[in-house]
């Protein structure tokens, strides 16, 4: 459930792109996209859940999973607090431990300074959750 919660966040703003927004894996394969409508897809192409404008996620039943807040904190669907990208990128967790980074280009790195991934073309806080908060 957090996993589809954190890839569902990951992506809130996109939807107003004119196509659909890639993520790529550190080996530059597609993991996830984003259409248009804000309609969420896996990599094989299965809708996972929608984007609603004031960035509450819901999931392909419509059950609202999550929210990310304007200034970048991440809740739960129960309002718990579960870390925050701030605006330069930089990924902490809830103890506010840095996890990663996220560049301007889109390029996604852990805290040892190693690429783990590529979202170009969509908001940096929401390809943080994606990669820095998804569980297994």
């Amino acid at each position: 459930m957090k996993k589809i919660l954190f890839v569902l966040l990951m992506l809130v703003g996109a939807s107003t792109l004119c196509t659909a927004q890639t993520l790529r894996n550190s080996s530059n394969a597609t993991i996830g996209k984003i259409e248009r409508d804000g309609t969420i897809r896996d990599r094989n192409n299965s809708m996972v859940g929608k984007i609603e404008s004031d960035g509450t996620v819901r999931n392909r039943n419509n059950a609202k999973i999550g929210k990310i807040e304007s200034d970048g904190s991440i809740r739960d669907a129960n309002n718990s607090y579960l870390g925050k990208i701030d605006s330069d990128g930089v990924v902490r967790n809830s103890n506010n431990s840095t996890l990663g980074k996220v560049e301007r280009d889109g390029t996604v790195r852990n805290s040892n300074n190693s690429t783990i991934g590529k979202a170009e073309g969509i908001n940096p806080r929401h390809a943080a959750i994606f990669f820095f908060f998804s569980m297994p």
